[in-house]
């Protein structure tokens, strides 16, 4: 029998190759697999003891780096009373107190909060909320979404049919999955007011299909996983009052925005508009423990209690799991303690000077900068084994994709570390070429 406690390194790579299915991987010819053993601050330490500083916040939800004391301490406490307990017919005070800061904290509209387990989960709920609100109010013919091209919302199967079809990477689904109506994403870029010909694309839609349209799913101002594209808070202004107008909701995805990524709290204070419905995730434990919320307003949660079910029909077995909701609410003290608006500023200011030296590059696209949240797209699909090396090489974890080679940095990081960072991106990317 394996010792299974006691294994070497090599041992547990080798477990990890012939059995571990990573995200978006194949088992027939895995990648090599880095070791992380440990992780503190900024830092991933390697099996050797190699550290390489963290680009990603695994995949943005570290906002406060790794191992922070605050964090653990809320852990441990919270472990000491139960680290989980059923949410049907029981309540308890870390899932109570996260959801009116999460009231207090959104727009005023978002009264109502359903705690879920992931980020797709919460996407899942979304969409369930505006299909069941439809149902409920007598409006069964609404059971349609629209939403942009280049969006990326999850991989659950609702998750799933909102996505880009082509760069959601879930065209083999396409036959099984919901079919719903897609549009060109905005061009417009963030700072400016939206172009007549994004608007006419959404406004053509919204007039013929809002009879069978139940909501309009958006990530509000970047479009994450599907491009890394930023745009125009202006867009969102208007399309809400389209939404208005045609009576159909408007979904917010603030998965990978909220909590100061974009330099507000929620992309959506960008436009300052609410959406009907809003769904939060990644960063919301600080990346410690998977937990995402999705909040509506009371109009949704009556349409839904006042209907044929008389209840939302949806109920996840760590629903406001104890645990992730104690440390999600240390998480967000965490950041409202600090002076994070300025922080972000000093963030966004140094990945601007230090990523814009990549813009000369003759394989370089285009350099862009908002937030915490800095991106160099390039002309042609990076060699992710051969750049992910090079990175490794250069003491910096990065995870690119496509033609983005991205970064999303803790909040904490230093400007030593930050400027390290982005430095080793470039040169990276210099030797791309």
């Amino acid at each position: 029998m394996s010792d299974y406690h006691n294994a070497t390194t090599e041992q547990w790579l080798q477990w990890d190759k012939d059995h571990i299915w990573h995200p978006y991987s194949s088992m027939l010819n895995p990648v090599e697999m880095i070791p992380v053993v440990s992780a503190k601050g900024v830092r991933l330490t390697l099996a050797d003891g190699t550290e390489l500083i963290d680009g990603m916040s695994s995949w943005w939800s570290a906002i406060h780096g790794y191992n922070h004391p605050a964090l653990n301490a809320a852990a441990t406490a919270q472990l000491s009373d139960m680290s989980h307990v059923m949410f049907g017919g029981i309540t308890h005070p870390a899932a109570a107190t996260l959801g009116k800061r999460l009231v207090d904290l959104t727009p005023a509209a978002l009264t109502k909060v359903f705690i879920s387990d992931s980020g797709s989960v919460a996407v899942e709920v979304a969409i369930k909320m505006a299909l069941q609100y439809w149902y409920s109010t007598g409006n069964q013919h609404k059971t349609r979404l629209l939403a942009l091209r280049n969006g990326y919302h999850g991989d659950t199967f609702g998750a799933m049919a909102t996505c880009d079809p082509v760069t959601g990477m879930h065209h083999l689904f396409n036959k099984v999955l919901p079919s719903h109506i897609f549009i060109e994403s905005p061009r417009t870029a963030f700072g400016n007011a939206a172009s007549d010909t994004d608007m006419a694309a959404i406004t053509s839609a919204l007039k013929e299909h809002h009879q069978e349209l139940a909501a309009v799913i958006i990530e509000p101002i970047v479009q994450g996983a599907g491009g890394m594209k930023f745009y125009s808070g202006d867009y969102l202004r208007r399309l809400r009052k389209l939404c208005d107008e045609y009576d159909v909701l408007l979904i917010h995805d603030e998965i990978a925005t909220g909590f100061g990524r974009t330099g507000k709290l929620f992309a959506c204070e960008h436009a300052e508009i609410s959406p009907d419905i809003m769904c939060l995730g990644k960063a919301l434990t600080g990346g410690y423990l998977s937990l995402a919320a999705t909040l509506c307003s009371d109009r949704i949660a009556e349409g839904i209690c006042n209907g044929e079910a008389g209840v939302f029909m949806h109920g996840p077995t760590f629903m406001g799991n104890p645990l992730a909701c104690s440390i999600a609410n240390a998480s967000i003290d965490l950041l409202l303690a600090s002076d994070w608006q300025t922080n972000i500023q000093r963030i966004e200011a140094i990945l601007r000077e230090e990523l814009s030296h990549a813009a000369s590059l003759t394989s370089v696209a285009n350099v862009r900068c908002l937030g915490a949240i800095g991106v160099i797209e390039l002309k042609d699909n990076v060699d992710m084994t051969s750049i992910q090396a090079r990175f490794i090489n250069k003491g910096i974890w990065m995870r690119p994709f496509g033609k983005l080679v991205y970064t999303m940095p803790p909040y904490i990081i230093s400007d030593q570390d930050l400027t390290q960072l982005c430095r080793s991106i470039v040169a990276a990317v210099t030797e791309e070429e």
